[in-house]
């Protein structure tokens, strides 16, 4: 029978409390809230998760952490530990950039420091492109870029010898729109996980505070070149909404120097109904799974399975259609490859969806062993 001490049972007391504080907000927000606010901060981070479906709550144990669940710090094996990716999606159209650094405080806390960016660079602003006179003047095109930035700063502390951790991200946001908007927002996640008998569980809440991001609108940039009865937008305050995304995994031995990990995610959305397995105007439920074949812990495959929607067909026919992915992966010397192949549907909405393909690659390397100069730390692995 497992059995939690003091400190863990008010560990875990105070994370469910800032859950349950988190989401009272919810329910007289969900009216004036629009749906995907922030999603950059949901596209995935490392090549690795992406390659299972984004299922890594329960897993994580590099620098990724500090994104997929921060509780999990404490089981970075390395002692220093960074990871490095890009991607082109969308036919190279939006550039997707994440930057990860881990690092132990002592026996029982690490930090974590994540960088994100995606946007859309050289958009051609065409609004001045006619005079006054009726003539096209292509000197008075104007080019911006529209950029999202995520900081997460990642403190996580372990709770005792049995594998329990807790951990939160302080979350800062800046969104511009070249010179003619920008955004500054600030929110708070805060995680759990706990790894027993080659079982990991994980529990993250994103958002748990609400994210509030407000806008600054430049009106001066907006009348230089406004069409003749054109209304201009105002300054506004947009709201990000609690997630809730609980994970389980186990790790197998198998013969011949294989190993399998076989994880489970079930993220829940509470900015209203959307297009999901479990679809209902509170709360809705995306299930994933994902699966890591690997080879004495060098060479790595893996696959993974989820975000299904109801799509309609070009007969009109209404279907079920998810999201695979599959990955691979090489270990040496403390430096990481990671790839990932991931087809992505564009309409979240029911209509007839569209797909690109997405590639991507992350690098990965550590530094030293955790467990050297910590005092035997356990590295969770």
């Amino acid at each position: 029978m497992l059995s939690l001490s003091t400190t863990q049972r008010l560990g875990i007391g105070l994370a469910l409390s800032a859950f349950v504080l988190g989401m009272a907000p919810v329910a007289r927000a969900q009216s004036n809230t629009p749906k995907y606010s922030n999603e950059f901060m949901n596209l995935g981070a490392g090549a690795r998760s992406l390659g299972m479906g984004k299922v890594q709550v329960s897993l994580a144990n590099d620098a990724t952490a500090g994104y997929w669940n921060p509780a999990a710090l404490t089981s970075v094996a390395n002692k220093y530990d960074g990871v490095l990716m890009h991607a082109e999606l969308f036919s190279g159209i939006v550039k997707y950039d994440y930057a990860a650094f881990a690092l132990p405080l002592d026996e029982k806390s690490a930090l974590g420091v994540t960088l994100l960016r995606s946007g859309v660079d050289n958009i051609a602003d065409t609004r001045a492109l006619v005079n006054e006179y009726g003539y096209i003047d292509y000197s008075k095109i104007t080019y911006f870029s529209v950029a999202n930035y995520g900081l997460l700063l990642s403190y996580a502390r372990q709770l005792g010898p049995e594998g329990l951790s807790v951990g939160a991200n302080g979350k800062i946001i800046y969104q511009n729109v070249g010179n003619f908007a920008n955004a500054y927002g600030f929110g708070v996640d805060v995680g759990l996980q706990y790894n027993h008998g080659g079982w990991r569980l994980g529990l993250m809440a994103r958002d748990i505070t609400t994210t509030y991001n407000a806008w600054s609108i430049n009106a001066d940039q907006f009348k230089a070149t406004a069409v003749p009865g054109e209304s201009l937008p105002g300054h506004s305050t947009e709201i990000t909404l609690p997630r809730l995304v609980l994970g389980a995994g186990r790790q197998f031995t198998l013969p011949g120097q294989f190993s399998a990990l076989v994880a489970a995610d079930l993220e829940a959305t509470t900015d209203g109904q959307r297009n999901a397995l479990v679809s209902a105007k509170p709360v809705s439920v995306d299930p994933r799974v994902g699966v890591e074949i690997g080879y004495r812990k060098l060479a790595f495959l893996r696959g993974g399975v989820g975000n299904y929607q109801r799509i309609t067909n070009f007969d009109q026919r209404q279907m079920w259609k998810g999201q695979y992915s599959l990955g691979a992966g090489v270990a040496i010397s403390g430096l990481r490859i990671d790839l990932a192949l991931s087809r992505l549907d564009l309409d979240a909405n029911g209509g007839t969806a569209a797909q690109t393909n997405s590639l991507i690659v992350s690098l990965g390397y550590g530094l030293g062993s955790r467990t050297a100069g910590l005092g035997g730390l356990p590295s969770g692995q």
